[in-house]
């Protein structure tokens, strides 16, 4: 298997060059691939600038969900975020109907090439990250029907997933698995206002400086509103148990918890580790995210 699903949109070096060309000439210059994404093909532009072209019909119109409400975020939060420099229309002309953004290029590594000890330098910005997004969202916010949501709505799909067995999990960690689900579930759902989301907070979508700490956070195709406890999930995804208590430790002073939005969060770690397990494998970067969150939510 591959770090992602197969794509049904066809894109590549020479479409986005000549997306650029038709559409934002004065900033052509030299295209690099970078990455595919889950939904979205990456592809350097010049020194500062990246071309995101999405890759799946299904998550075709996530880009718009950026393009409007990304401005807004980056002018509140004090991390970098990929707030759209130019907005790609689609373009049929050249067999792309589809809209596509170019962002600005952030240097540094991503954390899904660290390991996850090597990461704990970011808990304390991260934590910082989570707490300025996460406040009630307006009415328009997106929704997204797989983030954010009452756990129960998740219920059917990931006890499929452990039915049929994370890749490389042993039969006795997948009671366990269950256990922990069985206790997200059992938490009282989220009584307040939907807060903004990420919506898909895990180490991919982490730049990381030199440093070690946080650079930036990308990719934010998942954005919609709903409860804090989905983004808080990055606690297992991201973190080895020393990095989790100092990013558990930073949310809980900057922003009101409990232990219920922790089994919740804990939970969709779950959700979203075996996501990523039954798609793409527990090979490759992302196979590893996957694998490191289902033995985390464990280790706790």
């Amino acid at each position: 298997m591959t770090d992602a699903p197969e794509p049904d949109i066809l894109v590549d070096a020479r479409l986005a060059r000549a997306l650029v060309a038709a559409q934002h000439p004065d900033l052509d210059g030299p295209i690099v691939p970078v990455a595919n994404g889950w939904d979205n093909a990456m592809f350097r532009l010049g020194d500062h600038y990246l071309v995101r072209l999405p890759r799946r019909t299904v998550a075709a119109g996530l880009v718009r969900h950026e393009q409007r409400w990304l401005p807004e975020i980056a002018d509140r939060v004090s991390m970098s975020v990929p707030a759209p420099v130019r907005i790609g229309r689609p373009a049929p002309e050249l067999g792309f109907d589809f809209p596509w953004s170019i962002l600005p290029w952030f240097d540094g590594v991503s954390a899904a090439d660290m390991e996850p000890h090597a990461r704990a330098i970011a808990a304390s910005s991260l934590a910082r990250f989570v707490a300025e997004l996460g406040v009630a969202a307006p009415a328009a916010a997106p929704v997204n029907v797989y983030r954010g949501v009452p756990l129960a709505t998740r219920d059917e799909v990931v006890r499929g997933r452990l039915e049929r067995g994370p890749a490389a999990t042993p039969s006795e960690k997948i009671e366990a698995l269950r256990a922990v689900w069985n206790r997200g579930l059992a938490a009282p759902e989220w009584a307040g206002p939907p807060v903004w989301l990420h919506g898909d907070l895990h180490p991919a979508n982490l730049v990381l400086a030199a440093s070690g700490d946080l650079a930036a956070v990308v990719d934010f195709g998942d954005i919609c509103a709903g409860d804090p406890a989905c983004d808080l999930a990055t606690a297992w995804l991201s973190f080895d148990a020393p990095g989790r208590a100092v990013f558990r430790a930073e949310v809980d002073r900057l922003r009101e918890t409990d232990a219920a939005m922790w089994d919740r969060a804990r939970a969709w770690a779950l959700v979203l580790g075996t996501a990523i397990v039954d798609t793409v494998g527990v090979g490759g970067r992302l196979g590893r995210v996957g694998v490191h969150a289902l033995e985390a939510v464990l280790a706790d």
